[in-house]
C-alpha cells in the first residue's frame, strides 16, 4: 500500500500545485467527511420550513442533501428561488438517461473499432457524468439512494455482464422512484436484473416428483429490505412490541406463500409464453438486445396454481395459474401495509438528510406517504419533498446530519471545483479498491444488504456512546482511511480518473478530469484566506474554529512553491 505521503507522479510537464494548496485542500477534504454541517453552529437554530435559506451556507447544506454536491451556481439559484421552488423545478426536469449515455458511448467505441464495445466501466462513467454535470440532480440523487434499498450488484455475474441493463435499472429507479411506490415496487420485482440477482427469474412451481420447491430468495428480500422490514412499526418508525418483544412482520409460512407468487416469471419475448422462451428464449428473443431490461413476463405453465397465503391475505388455488393476478395481489398487499411509510421513509431520510431522524420527523414523512394531501398513497415526489422540507432537515444540532459515504465525498469535491472531462465521458472508473480508491462503486454493493446497514452503530465511538447510528461508518476501517487519503491526495494534485494520452488527435497526457485551481493557488502564501476559501467550498462555512486554526498552522509551515505554466493538476513530490 502507498504511504500517506503519496506516490511520485510521472512528471510529463505542466504546472504543479504548491505544497500549501495541496495540503490545505487534502486537510479540508478529510475534515469535511460529514454531510450535515452548516454555517450556523447554534444547536437550537431552526429555519422551520423557511422558504428561502438565511445564507449561502444554509443553501449549500440543503444542496448537500438534495444533489451530488453544491456548486456556486446552484447555491445562487437556491438563494434566489428558495427551497420549495427549487425542489419543484427539479421534480419537473426531464430525466437524464444512463442507458442512453452508455449506448452513445458504445456506438462511439464501435465506430472506431467494431470489435470492442462499452462495458462495466462505461456504466460507471455514465453515473459520474450525470452526478457531476446532470441537470436533474435531485432525481439522480434519489435514484442513487434507492439503488441502496432496492439493491442489485455488478459483483454478480448476471448483473455485471449486462452493463447496459444495469444502466437501464438506474433509469427505472430514477423514473419510478419519483412516481408512485406501487409502480416502483413492480418495476423492481419485474426487472430481469433483479430477477437474476435474487434468483426469481425462471423460478418454477413445486414438483413433488423431484422435490423442487419455489425459490424463496426474492420473496424474502422484497419484504425484509424493500417494503415492510422485519418488525411491525408505528408511524414514527418505532417498533411495536408484545410481551416486551418486537412483533415480526412475517414468518416462514409468509415467505413460502410469497415465493409461489414469484414463480413462472421470465424473459419478455415476442412469441411467449412458451417453454423455450421461459428458459432462455426463442431465436427471436435471443436476438432481442433489450431482453435484459424489459419487464419480465408471466408464464402460466410454470406458475404455482396452489393457494398462496401471506401477510393475512390468501390467493385461492387457481384452476388455471395466473401469474399476473398473483403478482398484483401480492404487490398491492405490500403497498398497503402500514409499515411501508415509516420503513421506506426513514431510509430516505437517512440517505438524504440525517442518520438519526426523530420519531416526529419519520411520522411526518409517513403521513405524506399515506396521503399526499390529495388522497394518494405512495406519491414519491411528495415523500421526497416532505423529507427535504421538514423543519428537522434544516435544523443543526448534535444529532443532525450524516457521514458522507465515499461516492458522495468525491462527487461533492468534483462539483465544488467544477472538474471538467477531456474525453467528455468523466472516466472516473471503478473505485472499489479500499487501499487506493474509495472502497465503494455505484451498483457494486457486496450483498443485497447494501454497503452498510441502516442501523449500524460503529463500536467504541462517541456516536455509540450517544446511541447514534452512523451507517456509512460500516465502510470505514484502517485500509479505507489510508486509501482515501492516498486517493484524494492524488486527485487534488494530479487530476482524477483514467489517463489520456491522445484523444481525437489532441495530445493531453493527463488524467481525464481536471480543475482550475488558480483562485486557490493565488492564496497559497496566505494560509488563513486559503483555508477560509476551502471551508466555504467543501464545508460550507461550518469548519470549527479550532480545526481551522490547526489547518492554518499546518499549512503555514509548508514551503510555497512557484507555479510552472500549464496544467494545474500535475503534482510535485520531493525525495526528501
Amino acid at each position: 500500500m502507498e504511504s500517506l505521503r503519496g506516490r511520485k507522479a510521472g512528471a510529463r510537464g505542466g504546472a504543479r500545485l504548491t505544497h500549501a494548496v495541496a495540503a490545505a485542500a487534502l486537510l479540508a477534504l478529510l475534515a469535511s467527511c460529514g454531510g450535515g454541517g452548516s454555517g450556523n453552529s447554534d444547536p437550537n437554530s431552526i429555519a422551520a420550513n423557511a422558504e428561502k435559506p438565511a445564507g449561502r451556507a444554509d443553501a449549500a447544506r440543503f444542496l448537500t442533501q438534495a444533489s451530488f454536491g453544491p456548486t456556486d451556481a446552484d447555491v445562487d439559484h437556491v438563494m434566489s428561488v428558495g427551497y420549495g421552488r427549487w425542489i419543484d423545478e427539479q421534480l419537473n426536469k426531464p430525466a437524464s438517461s444512463y442507458r442512453a449515455l452508455w449506448e452513445s458511448t458504445d456506438a462511439a467505441i464501435k465506430a472506431r473499432d467494431p470489435n470492442p464495445g462499452a462495458g462495466r466501466s462505461e456504466m460507471i462513467n455514465a453515473f459520474w457524468t450525470h452526478a457531476i454535470r446532470g441537470d436533474d440532480q435531485l432525481r439522480q440523487r434519489v435514484a442513487f439512494a434507492l439503488s441502496q434499498i432496492f439493491v442489485i450488484s455488478m459483483y454478480d455475474g448476471a448483473v455485471g455482464d449486462n452493463p447496459r441493463a444495469a444502466a437501464a435499472y438506474l433509469d427505472m429507479l430514477g423514473e419510478k422512484g419519483l412516481g408512485n411506490y406501487r409502480s416502483l415496487l413492480e418495476g423492481v420485482a419485474r426487472h430481469p436484473l433483479m430477477g437474476s440477482y435474487l434468483t426469481s427469474i425462471k423460478n418454477q412451481k413445486a414438483d413433488t416428483r423431484t422435490g423442487r420447491v419455489p425459490d424463496e430468495n426474492f420473496a424474502r428480500e422484497v419484504m425484509q429490505l424493500m417494503s415492510i422490514g422485519l418488525h411491525e412499526l408505528n408511524a414514527d418508525g418505532s417498533e411495536k412490541v408484545a410481551s416486551g418483544r418486537p412483533i415480526d412482520t412475517y414468518d416462514q409460512a409468509d415467505i413460502g406463500g410469497m415465493a409461489r407468487v414469484f414463480t413462472g416469471w421470465s424473459w419478455d419475448c415476442p412469441d411467449g409464453p412458451d417453454n423455450s422462451c421461459f428458459f432462455w428464449g426463442s431465436a427471436n428473443n435471443h436476438s432481442d438486445p433489450d431482453r435484459f431490461f424489459k419487464p419480465m413476463q408471466g408464464f402460466p405453465q410454470y406458475h404455482s396454481p396452489e393457494e398462496k397465503s401471506f401477510l393475512g391475505v390468501t390467493i385461492p388455488a387457481q384452476s388455471r395459474a395466473d401469474p399476473e393476478l398473483s403478482l398484483r395481489i401480492a404487490l398491492d398487499t405490500l403497498y398497503k401495509h402500514p409499515n411501508v411509510g415509516p420503513f421506506i421513509g426513514r431510509q430516505l431520510i437517512q440517505r438524504l438528510v440525517t442518520s438519526n431522524p426523530s420519531p416526529q420527523y419519520v411520522a411526518a414523512v409517513t403521513a405524506v406517504f399515506n396521503d399526499n394531501g390529495a388522497g394518494v398513497r405512495g406519491d414519491m415526489k411528495a415523500v421526497v419533498k416532505a423529507v427535504l422540507m421538514n423543519a428537522e432537515a434544516r435544523r443543526v444540532s448534535s444529532r443532525s446530519g450524516k457521514v458522507r459515504e465515499p461516492v458522495l465525498k468525491l462527487s461533492a469535491f468534483l462539483r465544488a471545483f467544477a472538474f471538467k472531462s477531456d474525453s467528455g465521458a468523466y472516466r472516473v472508473g471503478n473505485t472499489d479498491s479500499a487501499g487506493d480508491r474509495l472502497g465503494q462503486t455505484v451498483l457494486h454493493a457486496p450483498s443485497v444488504f447494501n454497503f452498510y446497514r441502516p442501523g449500524y452503530v460503529p463500536p467504541g465511538t462517541e456516536a455509540a456512546k450517544a446511541g447514534l447510528a452512523a451507517p456509512e461508518m460500516q465502510l470505514a476501517q484502517e485500509t479505507t482511511a489510508a486509501g482515501y487519503v492516498n486517493y484524494m491526495r492524488d486527485n487534488v494534485a494530479s487530476g482524477v480518473g483514467d489517463w489520456n494520452d491522445t484523444l481525437n488527435g489532441v495530445v493531453y497526457k493527463r488524467r481525464d478530469l481536471h480543475a482550475d485551481f488558480s483562485a486557490e493557488l493565488a492564496l497559497a502564501d496566505n494560509p488563513a484566506d486559503l483555508v477560509e476559501r476551502l471551508n466555504a467550498k467543501l464545508m460550507f462555512g461550518s469548519m470549527p474554529a479550532d480545526l481551522k486554526g490547526e489547518i492554518v498552522a499546518t499549512v503555514g509551515k509548508l514551503p510555497v512553491r512557484a507555479l510552472n505554466a500549464g496544467n494545474s493538476n500535475q503534482k510535485q513530490v520531493d525525495d526528501d
